[in-house]
């Protein structure tokens, strides 16, 4: 695990939204997007539910 898949976990969690996120790092989405299921598949759980209009965290996301 590296240290910039926990600061984009914790920024997407913070602004429930991969766009405002990625803005507010200054990278682009897609990019944000791939760390965060990189993280995702070596935790080997869902830290998010990607809804429609954003994102939730999940009881492991929640615990993370």
């Amino acid at each position: 695990m590296e240290l910039r898949h926990v600061r984009y976990f914790v920024m997407a969690a913070e602004e429930k939204n991969i766009s405002r996120a990625s803005a507010r790092l200054n990278i682009s989405q897609p990019a944000v997007s791939r760390q965060i299921r990189d993280l995702e598949e070596e935790l080997g759980v869902a830290l998010f539910k990607r809804e429609r209009n954003g994102l939730r965290l999940t009881d492991a996301g929640e615990s993370a």
